[in-house]
């Protein structure tokens, strides 16, 4: 790999991730790398001016914060080609990151990187748009919209809860019609996010397929459902009287939905590209420490069986 531009972003108003960011973008200069760094948050998107004002090819994006930076770091690079070197820098669960374990001599990681001793994952991501009507309309009425991890719609209101209900079709297949908080679509990525709080299937992050899971349905017979990557998922509201039915991507706000629209959601023509720097990467050992799985609850007096 080449460092001669690099963005940094890093989680917006935390002072630690802000520490690392211009401690990492001094040492890049000094071996001259061009920098481009800013804060990355709910209100600050520094991507568009990085993707802008960059004079040549960006050979990597360090984003330092939680899963949710490197989310939005994924919507906007992903199509771009530009690998990520996520670092959990003032987040939570770390999904999606290297520990900051892995990246406390950054000297070293630089080194690494220039000698081509890493990994790439690439991860699956959804697009969704907008359209009118059903499937003979091909003419999306909004831009396409990006997630790594999942495509909801559900309603949003600032005074009362709002039951919705959603029509559901698979390839142009009307599938079933659901009643209650809404419907999650997600990536093998994304299956340990919001679809597992919803009582979703936990898919492998090297799968290609999507998931359909209701949020909290009135039927005991609405299930997730598991489809191949070239599905189609067309969700139409029903019934919406407070025009309050929303397109959420990645728990981000992307737009409103009203009614004789439909929501299409399939998988994106691009993938997120991930560096990773652990030698011995383990999905399950992800697993085991980010869900405390393993015997967390219950102890025996001997758990070594592989003698």
């Amino acid at each position: 790999m080449d460092l001669k531009q690099v963005i940094i972003a890093y989680k917006a108003r935390d002072a630690q991730s802000k520490r690392w960011a211009e401690i990492c973008a001094k040492q890049l200069e000094s071996r001259n790398c061009q920098v481009l760094m800013g804060p990355s948050g709910p209100k600050d998107n520094p991507y568009p001016v990085f993707l802008a004002s960059a004079n040549h090819e960006i050979d990597l994006a360090l984003v330092l914060g939680g899963d949710g930076t490197v989310l939005t770091g994924a919507r906007h690079l992903a199509a771009a080609g530009i690998p990520i070197l996520g670092v959990n820098v003032g987040g939570h669960l770390g999904f999606l990151t290297e520990s900051v374990d892995e990246f406390k001599d950054t000297e070293q990681v630089w080194d690494r990187l220039l000698e081509d001793r890493y990994a790439i994952q690439r991860r699956m991501m959804l697009q969704a748009a907008v359209f009118e009507g059903h499937g003979s309309n091909l003419e999306p009425v909004t831009e396409r919209y990006l997630c790594l991890n999942e495509m909801c719609v559900k309603p949003a209101s600032a005074d009362r809860m709002i039951t919705s209900i959603l029509e559901i079709e698979i390839d142009g297949e009307v599938i079933d019609q659901y009643v209650g908080d809404g419907l999650i679509v997600a990536t093998p990525t994304g299956s340990t996010g919001y679809t597992v709080s919803a009582n979703g299937p936990i898919m492998h992050d090297g799968m290609e397929a999507l998931t359909v899971t209701p949020i909290c349905p009135m039927s005991l017979s609405s299930r997730p459902i598991v489809l191949p990557p070239g599905s189609v998922v067309s969700i139409w509201p029903l019934g919406d009287y407070d025009l309050s039915t929303k397109l959420w991507m990645d728990g981000v706000l992307a737009t409103s939905i009203w009614p004789g629209h439909r929501v299409d959601i399939r998988m994106a023509d691009c993938r997120a590209k991930f560096i990773v720097l652990r030698e011995n990467n383990s999905y399950y050992q992800t697993l085991r420490e980010k869900l405390l799985w393993a015997g967390t609850r219950v102890r025996y007096s001997s758990t070594n069986h592989t003698n």
